[in-house]
């Protein structure tokens, strides 16, 4: 089964990888890696949730953010090289925007680990992963994730 059929299933579409906010590019290969850029959740006209998770966002909440966050990093893969090219998920970075007292950074980065899990199944889609506790971001999102993917030699 191809990733975008699996990503159909579950009624996932992939918009346009958004344009960069700066100098630099959505991703960047070397080898057969491709560095993906920060991704936030937003998307065409509708910027990211704002605000700070365990204050005005909910774990929950955050979740959300971060798997529409990991869909983003998706568009810009397929964008790169194609998602079927993708021979493994190798690092997941995942920062979190929260007050101080807040410890479940892993459970709002879990919302992005399973889309990705979702998209490639668990062989390839199985990373590896930091969760980071962070003062801000842009746009004052609440979330912001990077990614690793290895591409397979052909493409």
């Amino acid at each position: 089964m191809t990733v975008a059929a699996r990503l159909r299933e579950r009624g996932i579409e992939l918009p346009a990888p958004p344009p960069p906010k700066g100098a630099y590019s959505p991703s960047r290969r070397c080898g057969d890696q491709l560095w993906v850029s920060g991704a936030t959740a937003r998307r065409a006209g509708i910027p990211a949730l704002r605000g700070v998770v365990g204050d005005s966002v909910s774990l929950g909440e955050a979740a959300e953010q971060a798997g529409q966050a990991a869909i983003n990093l998706l568009a810009a893969v397929d964008a790169a090289v194609g998602l079927d090219a993708v021979a493994a998920v190798i690092q997941l970075r995942g920062y979190v925007r929260a007050v101080d007292e807040f410890d479940a950074h892993p459970s709002v980065i879990d919302g992005a680990s399973q889309v990705l899990i979702d998209a490639f199944g668990s062989d390839v889609g199985a990373h590896a992963r930091t969760a980071i506790g962070v003062a801000s971001l842009p746009g004052g999102a609440c979330v912001e994730l990077d990614l690793v993917v290895s591409i397979a030699t052909q493409v």
